[in-house]
């Protein structure tokens, strides 16, 4: 695994173990909430996670745009798919998403390796 992905991997969990651990009722039902709207429905959770992906690029989230591509990465979304993704953000989103795009183009690369 590329060093950039196990860090990211490593320190969400410690972290989101941590929050969870304190027992914060709404926190935990809110991590609960964003586990179950991303599995199977109407909606395939590949669609899901590229929706996903979309929207955490237009509102620039980092830590969000580096999880939905490892999920989109384990769930077969192939390179060409994931540019089809990076395009649709930049409409939406406009040139302020370049840099993200950037980004998620370069932790994509790792992911790959």
């Amino acid at each position: 695994m590329h060093p950039d992905v196990e860090a990211f991997h490593t320190y969400r969990q410690q972290m989101n173990e941590l929050i969870l651990s304190k027992q914060n009722k709404v926190i935990n039902r809110l991590f609960n909430l964003d586990t179950n709207t991303y599995q199977d429905g109407a909606l395939p959770a590949k669609v899901k996670e590229m929706l996903g992906l979309v929207a955490s690029m237009v509102l620039r989230c980092d830590d969000c745009i580096k999880y939905h591509l490892g999920k989109c990465k384990e769930l077969g979304v192939t390179t060409e798919e994931m540019y089809e993704i990076f395009a649709v953000a930049n409409i939406v989103g406009g040139t302020i998403v370049i840099p993200h795009t950037r980004r998620a183009a370069e932790y994509w690369e790792a992911l790959q390796q």
